[in-house]
């Protein structure tokens, strides 16, 4: 399940709509990114766009590879758009599996390649400005340690 909104998500109910009455799951695996202050600077929040069908067939991709690699009993991806203040939820993703490797490795890898694939962008707002985040050479390091797996 892949969703992009501007409503707050309940972590709650998605782990009981993505575990629902499957018997066969054994471990779930969640992520979820918050709005932070840096450390040089107060982040008041932060404004989130995204490329509208590219954002959502991107997720689809990594979402369908994350299910074929550790074969997952199910996978949920919630990203939010527009304005988030501080300590404000901005995506989660849930993986499902028979065993706890496989949730762990599997989240980990949707939350990668999330940060480097899809078509998210980031404007923050400080109390003296606002500017685009640019990506993060971390992030593309951390991405490609999963093309030696």
């Amino acid at each position: 399940m892949i969703r992009i909104q501007q409503e707050p998500f309940d972590v709650s109910h998605e782990y009981d709509v993505l575990v629902g009455e499957t018997g066969s799951i054994g471990a779930v695996v969640s992520f979820v990114g918050r709005v932070r202050d840096l450390a040089d600077e107060q982040v008041c929040g932060l404004t989130l766009e995204h490329y509208p069908g590219m954002t959502e067939s991107v997720l689809a991709d990594l979402v369908d590879d994350a299910m074929i690699r550790w074969s997952l009993e199910g996978v949920s991806v919630i990203h939010r758009t527009g304005y988030l203040g501080r300590g404000e939820d901005i995506v989660l993703v849930m993986t499902a599996s028979a065993h706890r490797h496989a949730a762990f490795e599997s989240c980990d890898y949707i939350m990668d390649h999330l940060k480097t694939r899809a078509p998210f962008w980031k404007k923050e707002h400080t109390q003296e400005e606002v500017c685009w985040v640019a990506a993060k050479e971390l992030d593309d390091k951390a991405v490609s340690r999963w093309r030696d797996k």
